[in-house]
């Protein structure tokens, strides 16, 4: 079958450039998708987007679906006649369905019956009548917030459309796109090049952009020429880029044609902190900040210009005039949120409501600190220093800088409170109790800092939980799912022992509106335990090793770990298939017993029962000092000796056997075996 590139690009206003690229990749999934649910096949595809356009390649489309044989299957023979021999209703209508004539029909026999069938050669539908279809559609399920409509046109985009290029090989596909007739006329940058460029072959477009239009189409190109640009004009001035992704992202999508234009600012405004002089560039004038070897911020930024302009030199004294009374207001807030202390905020945090059900924020720190308290003498932290950061933790949010810049919570926390002469390790809790701020970033590393952390997200998990308002789907606007996976995150990541059904069980306690209390800590700890074995995956163990620990129920996460490494380490060993399989079997005999098996086995006679016996006392003895330890690849290794002598019990002595005292003494056998197991995980739950 024949193929042919297809190109498809759709021009507009200036795109919100923070979904840019989201609205570019879903476009080019939508496409592709729609293609495939059409049967009409294609090599790749490769999605473009500026400012000013979005486009996709597919390369190698398919120019028809291709033909098909349909077989359908109409009623049973012995319904398809009447008693005359003539065709039934049933018989006529299936015919007139396939659009044939009763005598066209065709019988099929299989093992369970014989029928009438009709078998029916579809051609394949041209590509070129398929595709308008399939990117109106693609169009339509974009994920657009919030759609708007231009002029007197009744259509909706993100923002208003100007032209469409619809080119399947060397030919337009004449249809209309969001009101607008598909040619094959694109428009180049706005400034360098306004004319209209006529487009050739498909796979041409973005050199064709490119050399006639001024126009780099491949946003991934856009943002490595920008790194690369950044990184030499900071190198000019003794420097270092400071580039974060996401703003890369975000000029990269400002831009068609990134020219870097570097500039400085009054050094006066490096007394401030770093933070607050990076949110500034970054968030309110995209800039590029510029640090020195050691890291600190030298008094220079890196913009990026739309245009190659003749006159540099006037961009960059217009941003850095514009950037001059944006440091200013960032000093200001600095010296006048100096005039008042954190602690001189506290009572102030009694006018913000922190949830309807759960009070103010004040009333929440409250409750922080005496989480904190109880957290802190679990791992062995400073009580006081605790309570001290959880009283602080929010008067941040009081301050005129994080009044401006919400991102810098915590952090102008750690500032204000180091000036104020308050213990370093409070300071630096302020800021931790935020950690880790997204996946993968790093965990509180400070002893007060990891208790604050640990309370404040049992607190907000408790609380939340306890109003009713449980995340469901998509939905989590008090950020649950993240404050549990953190919660997990710093106490396995930095070895600390918590238990957690006590500490929730604790905070629960806290709260003074009505609540089923045992029914939210058991959907609490649900919550958690999905969090945490979504982690596991991640970590690479796989589900039945998890549901091997989790049956037994630890209520410490980090001890989970241990076990969890440990359950992983015994299942390579060579006896590890054969132990599973018989604690499943010991499992199922204990579970099936009519009665309970006694707590101390009896007399026994079989020579492989008193042998296991034996073996089992002396495993007893020799896995309690491991488990003390919490040992658990020790414990499980030492239990794998017990392997010989379990299969040739299994293999010599029935079990439930008639004399009820020697069953009896049995069961309580293969209890004392399970029990041994079960100190560390049930091992039947693995696969072999």
């Amino acid at each position: 079958m024949s193929q042919q590139h297809l190109l498809f690009e759709l021009g507009s206003e200036e795109l919100p450039p923070k979904t840019l690229l989201k609205l570019s990749n879903a476009l080019l999934a939508n496409i592709s998708q729609g293609l495939k649910e059409a049967d009409t096949a294609f090599t790749a595809g490769k999605a473009y987007a500026t400012p000013r356009r979005l486009a996709v390649f597919i390369e190698n489309l398919a120019t028809a679906q291709p033909d098909k044989t349909v077989e359908k299957r109409g009623p049973a023979i012995q319904a398809a006649f009447a008693p005359d021999g003539s065709p039934s209703k049933a018989a006529l209508g299936f015919a007139d369905s396939c659009g044939t004539t009763f005598d066209k029909l065709e019988r099929i026999k299989t093992d369970k019956g014989e029928w009438l069938s009709y078998t029916q050669a579809i051609k394949g539908q041209a590509t070129k009548d398929l595709l308008p279809d399939i990117i109106r559609q693609s169009i339509a399920n974009l994920p657009i917030a919030k759609r708007m409509r231009w002029g007197s046109f009744t259509t909706e985009f993100v923002r208003p459309v100007h032209w469409a290029v619809l080119q399947y090989g060397d030919s337009v596909i004449d249809t209309e796109i969001l009101g607008l007739k598909t040619g094959a006329i694109t428009l180049g940058h706005r400034f360098h090049a306004p004319q209209e460029i006529t487009l050739g072959k498909p796979e041409d477009y973005a050199e064709t952009l490119y050399t006639q239009g001024r126009v780099i189409a491949d946003i991934e190109q856009r943002k490595a020429i920008i790194r690369a640009s950044a990184d030499a004009a900071a190198a000019k001035v003794g420097g270092i880029a400071h580039i974060e992704e996401d703003l890369l992202e975000e000029i990269a999508a400002l831009n068609e044609w990134p020219m870097p234009i570097t500039g400085t600012f009054d050094p006066r405004f490096l007394a401030l902190p770093a933070e607050v002089l990076i949110t500034t560039m970054q968030t309110n004038q995209k800039y590029f900040p510029v640090k020195n070897a050691e890291g600190g911020l030298l008094a220079n930024f890196i913009t990026f210009s739309n245009i190659d302009s003749t006159r540099p030199e006037s961009i960059q004294h217009g941003n850095e005039r514009v950037v001059t009374p944006r440091l200013s207001d960032a000093e200001f807030f600095w010296k006048q949120d100096r005039k008042k202390s954190l602690a001189e905020r506290v009572d102030s945090l009694a006018n913000i409501v922190f949830q309807e059900k759960l009070g103010t924020v004040a009333e929440k720190s409250q409750r922080v600190i005496q989480l904190s308290a109880y957290i802190a003498e679990r791992l062995n932290a400073d009580v006081a220093l605790a309570k001290r950061a959880a009283l602080l933790a929010k008067t941040d949010l009081m301050t005129e800088m994080v009044g401006e810049f919400g991102n810098l919570q915590g952090i102008m926390g750690r500032y204000y409170a180091l000036v104020e002469g308050e213990e370093p390790e409070v300071a630096w809790a302020l800021e931790e109790q935020y950690f880790p701020k997204q996946s993968g970033s790093p965990t509180a590393s400070r002893a007060t800092g990891q208790v604050l952390a640990i309370a404040e997200k049992i607190d907000t998990l408790a609380g939340i939980f306890s109003a009713g308002l449980i995340p469901t789907g998509d939905k989590d606007p008090y950020a649950l799912r993240r404050a549990a996976l953190g919660i997990l995150r710093t106490l396995i990541e930095n070895q600390l022992t918590l238990n957690l059904q006590e500490t929730v069980a604790f905070a629960l306690g806290l709260f003074s509106h009505s609540f089923d209390v045992a029914k939210t800590q058991t959907l609490v700890l649900d919550f958690i335990s999905d969090r945490l074995k979504g982690y596991c995956l991640d970590k690479g163990y796989s589900t039945d090793e998890f549901d091997a620990v989790y049956t037994v129920k630890p209520a410490d996460p980090f001890d989970f770990m241990q076990r969890l490494a440990a359950v992983k380490a015994f299942r390579l060993l060579p006896e590890a298939e054969s132990l599973a399989a018989a604690n499943k079997r010991i499992r199922n005999i204990l579970k099936k017993s009519p009665e309970p098996a006694a707590t101390s086995v009896g007399t026994l006679v079989e020579a492989a029962e008193l042998q296991l016996l034996a073996s089992a006392e002396a495993s007893g003895l020799a896995i309690a000092p491991l488990l003390a330890a919490h040992d658990y690849a020790g414990t499980l290794a030492r239990l794998a000796v017990l392997r010989g002598d379990v299969d040739r019990f299994f293999d010599d002595v029935m079990v439930m056997c008639d004399d009820l005292s020697l069953r009896a003494n049995r069961l309580a056998l293969l209890n004392l075996l399970s029990e041994q197991f079960l100190t560390c995980a049930d091992i039947s739950k693995l696969q072999s």
